[in-house]
């Protein structure tokens, strides 16, 4: 018999296992430590303390070698995550650059992450909308994908549960594509964004324009407090790391309340190889972690284990954890793992001016703008596409700057600009449709520095995203025509799929196990112990913001899970 080093196991053992310290794992934490459950929490990257690791956060422009502009060596080195909106000299620490965790592209595909404890919740955009039943019903009413096993009303008491904790700002609209919330009061538009959707209003049945819901502290309440957070001061200097936590992450929220009940174990530097299961038991016993430092095996156990890795590294993960019973990967019995990835398309936008208003300016910053809730195929098909298409909308006064002249003229000129016309601009978030041909698997030659296999990506656009965009264009342009906007220009904005930081898929809900990997507990259906509430759970994308999803859907799983670990189901 082997000699076994008991204690050593022991403490390696733990009620839970959450793999990923992101905005879902932040969650599976908290609720997890909560309840009670000694908990394990893995992360790949570095640890990132709230307000410690933050070091740029409050640094000046001239505090900045390069004024916060990358240089170009920088730049070339990485144009993958270079294409992001928030990757310059002031966030770069927390981008994984491109030839760090190389992924291989059958399609072109912009894979954006960030690891380290608190994920790409140091990073995100901070926008939260709740789903409807129309977002729910429709792969069933529309004829793709498969049914969600759930519906609004499942996950109706999760999404309060959630921005309560978080912080949401926005307005009770009372729309019935897009539920009001638990909220604190919303940031207030500007004078040509209320004129917008004003003219939206009186004009467009059924179209509207309201401040965006996000999740930032416009008025904290006293669980926010206790949190340790205050209110955001609309610095606009978010994806540094807010020190006020003024925006929820899981860095200022879910993890220090979850450390705060002494049930969590937080592990950086930790590279989840893959899951453990046991055949005679029939479920998973762990998880096998590379040290990314050393490159030493480690594994650790546990009865409850939630895979939050990320959309994509949870379909690594998993693809990865093969065993004599799940030769393809762990709940692959129908061979769906890994396909069906969604996204969502940002890859039109529309810009124009207006006269109006010139007795008026925008004074300060604000973390959000206004938003356009989906108006097409709501409540019936009506078009020529499948489902549609939400979008940003957002308005300012410019200034302008007489270049004419020089010396002290053109001096003076230049340090005394004049007010120009409102500009305004909106983008489109569409949603894409979920299909086999959208796959990911692992390579079976490459693998990365600790031994995992590189993750394949094979993922683009078809017919129906170039319908909805060319839509989205036309009715842009009627709704800007009718405000009486001028200079109206559509722009077609070439990016690949993934520069969205939306990817979703691959380990989708379902009612049958035949045709989905997950329960409507988000458990695997043929593993009963291990819970995916990422990103990779979606069934669909619908056109929302989908991290408040995310959360919901991870509170809720982790609260059944320790129901029926209480009852030793699990």
């Amino acid at each position: 018999m082997a000699n076994l080093n008991i204690d050593s196991i022991k403490d390696r053992t733990f009620d839970a296992i959450v793999i990923g310290s992101g905005i879902s794992g932040g969650w599976a934490a908290k609720e997890l430590t909560e309840k009670g459950l000694k908990t394990l929490v893995l992360e790949r990257g570095r640890d990132v303390r709230h307000i410690k690791d933050y070091p740029t956060a409050n640094m000046y422009p001239f505090e900045f070698e390069h004024r916060g502009e990358l240089p170009l060596s920088v730049r070339k080195e990485n144009p993958i995550v270079n294409r992001c909106y928030a990757f310059d000299e002031t966030t770069q620490h927390f981008f994984v650059k491109d030839h760090e965790h190389p992924y291989i592209q059958e399609k072109e595909f912009d894979w954006i992450r960030g690891y380290q404890v608190g994920g790409r919740s140091l990073l995100w955009a901070r926008q939260t909308q709740r789903w409807s039943n129309y977002d729910f019903e429709g792969p069933a009413r529309d004829g793709f994908a498969v049914d969600w096993p759930i519906r609004y009303e499942d996950i109706a008491p999760w999404y309060s549960h959630v921005e309560r904790f978080a912080g949401i700002a926005g307005n009770r609209d009372g729309l019935a594509e897009l539920p009001d919330g638990e909220f604190l009061p919303a940031f207030p538009l500007n004078a040509v964004e209320e004129y917008f959707g004003k003219q939206l209003r009186e004009k467009f049945k059924g179209r509207h324009m309201i401040s965006a819901r996000c999740a930032h502290l416009s008025n904290p309440q006293p669980i926010h407090l206790e949190q340790g957070r205050a209110q955001c001061l609309s610095r606009t200097l978010c994806s540094r790391g807010c020190p006020l936590g003024g925006y929820y992450s899981s860095n200022s929220s879910t993890l220090p309340w979850a450390e705060k009940t002494g049930n969590m174990t937080l592990r950086p530097f930790s590279v989840v190889h893959s899951i453990l299961y046991d055949e005679n038991k029939g479920r998973a016993t762990g998880v096998r972690v590379i040290d990314s430092n050393t490159k030493e095996d480690i594994e650790f156990y546990a009865k409850i284990i939630f895979v939050n890795a990320g959309s994509l590294n949870s379909n690594l993960i998993l693809l990865n954890s093969t065993s004599s019973r799940f030769p393809n990967g762990l709940g692959n019995d129908n061979g769906l793992l890994g396909k069906y990835i969604a996204f969502h398309n940002y890859s039109a936008s529309i810009s124009a001016e207006y006269e109006g208003f010139k007795e008026l300016t925008t004074d300060g910053r604000r973390p959000t703008g206004g938003y356009v809730p989906r108006f097409r195929n709501v409540f019936r098909q009506e078009t020529h596409f499948l489902r549609g298409y939400a979008a940003g909308f957002s308005a300012y006064r410019s200034m302008e700057t007489d270049q004419s002249g020089f010396g002290t003229v053109l001096k003076d000129k230049l340090l005394n600009p004049r007010l120009g016309p409102w500009r305004v601009g909106s983008h489109m978030m569409g949603e894409t449709i979920p299909k086999e041909s959208n796959h990911v698997r692992l390579d079976s030659e490459q693998k990365d520095p600790w031994g995992i296999p590189l993750l394949r990506i094979s993922v683009s656009y078809d017919e129906n995203d170039r319908k909805l965009k060319k839509d989205y264009h036309e009715q842009f342009q009627e709704m800007f025509h009718a405000a009486g906007f001028t200079n109206i220009r559509p722009h077609d904005q070439p990016r690949a799929p993934g520069l969205d930081i939306h990817e979703m898929g691959g380990v989708r809900m379902g009612k049958d196990p035949k045709t989905s990997l997950l329960n409507k507990w988000n458990q695997l259906h043929t593993c009963k112990n291990v819970f995916v509430t990422d990103g990779a759970c979606m069934t669909s994308t619908a056109t929302q913001n989908p991290s408040l999803t995310y959360m919901a859907l991870t509170a809720r799983a982790a609260n059944y899970a320790v129901e029926e670990f209480g009852k030793k189901n699990l």
